[in-house]
């Protein structure tokens, strides 16, 4: 029989200077009764979770099967409680003794771990055959995982650029629509494109980078996804702007793409999903699709240090499974190592924390569309996902590398200009 109050034992390990008060499924409360957040531990189920993942595995997993309800935010934007607990050390990890008294008081059966919710993913084999990480065939699951929730959400979500990755706010004073848009068109000034050329584009997403290359700038643009449903409405994008004859996405892995010497190559939000031990394959790749003299933009999310960083398990297993990042300077070395030569590099960290505020807004202003869409499990992972990476950009702990490189020519040879003007 239970021994401890369940309210008594969660607050234990709540950080002491976060107003919030707890309430639990056995009629107990600790914590004042006007805090600015509450918790409410509502099942047994929400409690096995806890006990038997601490930390941000087993909140993540009770809170998006909805066992754990929080209040003072809305579940599609939570940035109070996230900007709140960031501020702080977050939850309080137990001591053994602390862990030990804590199973002992609240009862052992609460050990048995329950089935996760069906949002989580967690490839098999993953921790004992690692070679296995970025197989074609793995790297297609993984996006299907996170790509494939529904076209209709991200639409929700993203807006009408569904466009998923950073925006430029040169002014800050941009709509979302307007900064993504800036985004793609920095990307074409510093690929300097020009009617007439080849663009490949790889993990295009919806298709955003080949239409405005197409579109403004008249240059031949092939896409490639892992995603079929990317693929599917990229192709209706390109048909219903009457970009046929310019704009094409695949649903293919980079690495299939049979064409060569293209003039240039995008790649923007990519490099996250190949694994660092593949960036050599990866640039070599890349570079050997290139016509000497061509460039590459490498658009990515990186880390503020070159250290090897374990990804968080909620990312890890909601978000992004395999998913990884490493800091700016190592993207760059192994780039060089390839034979690209660097031309031109910068931290977009600030746009990416107002790009994800934008998302977060849309999801709480669509909210019950998307609930009607998805359901209210996976709802709650993207709002709890997009407002912790916005705190993490926010405090620089994750950053945004826009990178340019060229493939010289012949004794060095390259087209970039003496004095670039983007």
């Amino acid at each position: 029989m239970s021994t401890m109050r369940i309210a008594d034992a969660l607050a234990g390990f709540m950080p002491s200077d976060l107003s919030v008060r707890i309430t639990a499924y056995d009629g107990s409360a600790a914590g004042p009764e006007d805090a600015e957040f509450t918790m409410d531990l509502r099942t047994e189920r929400g409690l096995n979770y806890l006990l038997t993942a601490p930390g941000d595995l087993g909140m993540a997993r009770a809170y998006v099967s909805g066992d754990l309800v929080a209040t003072g935010f809305h579940p599609g934007d939570p940035y109070p409680l996230m900007e709140a607990m960031d501020n702080i050390d977050r939850w309080r990890k137990p001591s053994v003794r602390e862990a030990v008294e804590t199973v002992r008081g609240l009862g052992v059966r609460h050990l048995n771990p329950p089935p996760p919710p069906p949002q989580e993913s967690l490839p098999r084999w993953r921790r004992v055959v690692e070679g296995l990480r970025h197989s074609k065939h793995r790297d297609a699951e993984a996006i299907h995982h996170h790509y494939d929730v529904s076209n209709r959400f991200y639409e929700l979500v993203l807006g009408p650029s569904m466009t998923y990755t950073c925006a430029l706010f040169p002014t800050g004073r941009e709509t979302l629509e307007e900064a993504q848009a800036a985004k793609y068109d920095l990307v074409a000034r510093k690929l300097d494109l020009q009617p007439g050329q080849r663009l490949l584009d790889v993990g295009c997403g919806w298709g955003g980078m080949v239409r405005h290359a197409a579109r403004e700038y008249g240059v031949k643009a092939i896409g490639v996804t892992l995603s079929r449903q990317q693929a599917d409405w990229a192709k209706e994008a390109i048909d219903r702007e009457g970009l046929g004859d310019l704009a094409e996405v695949r649903f293919m892995d980079y690495r299939d793409v049979p064409e060569g010497d293209f003039d240039a190559i995008s790649s923007i939000g990519l490099t996250e999903h190949i694994g660092v031990a593949n960036y050599p394959a990866y640039f070599a790749e890349l570079r050997d699709k290139l016509r000497p003299g061509g460039r590459l933009l490498n658009h990515c999310i990186t880390r503020p240090g070159n250290q090897k960083v374990q990804t968080g398990a909620f990312i890890d297993r909601y978000v992004f499974p395999d998913g990884e990042l490493t800091g700016m300077g190592t993207v760059m070395a192994t780039a060089q190592d390839a034979g690209l030569e660097v031309q031109h590099a910068e931290n977009l960290r600030p746009h990416y924390a107002r790009t994800l505020a934008g998302w977060n807004r849309n999801l709480e202003a669509n909210w019950d569309a998307a609930v009607a869409e998805v359901g209210e499990g996976t709802a709650r992972v993207w709002g709890l996902y997009m407002c912790g990476s916005r705190v993490a950009f926010e405090r620089d702990e994750i950053e945004l590398s826009h990178i340019l490189l060229t493939k010289n020519g012949p004794k060095g040879a390259s087209d970039y200009p003496l004095r670039h003007t983007f």
